[in-house]
């Protein structure tokens, strides 16, 4: 794979002096490990706006077809949207432009909880990352607050991988071979049968919860736990947090009895 530094740069002759000051705000591409990194400009560079859309679709089709390709047919592209707002028609667009190139769009980034909706909506794998702030708004405490929970009405499919920086409600199934990562809470309306991993920033205090507990990996914080051998014959809701002994599952009708006596201080 070529290195960042022999990456084809904006084609500044391309840009009228009169948009000189965009140079440094259009859609770039980065090549990392064995994968490529489109990045959009923030909406703080260029404003969100049908006509300011249309530019950066355009610009990043003419670094898809402009000159020599610096990528292997296939490789798996992750986008960079920062805090663009992006529904499903605009990601679709995105892919088709990778896909006409060879490119297979596989992963979203964003820091805005539409955009992470509609990415896994789509089926992407989604990591949705608190908003960057500034030093003169940077929070002080230690331990920064989560950011709003994450609301997904679906199924979570084989292979979709989900990645959030506060709590995740799924109101559907979490299918085998499906990933929720969260450093909040994870709560599941429905069946939990791939992977959950509550408290990724090291919280034990983190909850999973579902109306059915069927998972292929519980994980809070450091704590690890594998679903049993053998099926149970009935399922009801279920709750799993840390206890001093790892991670415990008990139904959700008695875990406010037992939360005091287990739950870590």
């Amino acid at each position: 794979m070529t290195s960042d530094s022999a990456l084809p740069e904006v084609v500044s002759d391309l840009t009228p002096a009169t948009e000189e000051i965009k140079v440094n705000f259009q859609v770039r591409f980065k090549s990392e490990a064995d994968r490529m990194l489109l990045i959009l400009p923030t909406e703080a560079e260029i404003p969100a706006s049908a006509n300011n859309w249309s530019e950066i679709w355009q610009q990043m089709k003419q670094r898809l077809n402009a000159g020599e390709r610096f990528w292997q047919p296939h490789t798996q592209v992750e986008l960079l949207a920062n805090d663009r707002l992006l529904d499903g028609r605009q990601l679709q667009q995105i892919a088709d432009a990778l896909s006409e190139v060879k490119l297979s769009m596989e992963r979203v980034r964003t820091s805005r909880r539409q955009t992470a909706v509609a990415a896994a909506t789509a089926g992407y794998c989604v990591e949705q990352q608190a908003s960057v702030t500034t030093l003169a708004t940077a929070p002080t405490s230690s331990t920064p607050p989560l950011i709003e929970p994450l609301y997904l009405q679906m199924t979570i499919r084989s292979g979709a991988e989900i990645r959030h920086s506060g709590t995740v409600v799924v109101l559907g199934d979490i299918n085998p071979g499906g990933i929720v990562v969260a450093n909040g809470d994870i709560l599941v309306w429905g069946r939990l049968r791939g992977v959950a991993h509550a408290g990724a920033n090291g919280n034990v205090k983190c909850l999973i919860m579902a109306l059915q507990m069927e998972p292929t990996q519980l994980r809070i914080a450091n704590y690890v736990a594998r679903a049993p051998a053998n099926p149970l014959e009935e399922y009801y809701p279920e709750v799993a947090y840390v206890t001093p002994d790892g991670i415990r599952l008990t139904k959700a009708a008695d875990f406010s009895k037992l939360s005091s006596q287990f739950l870590p201080s």
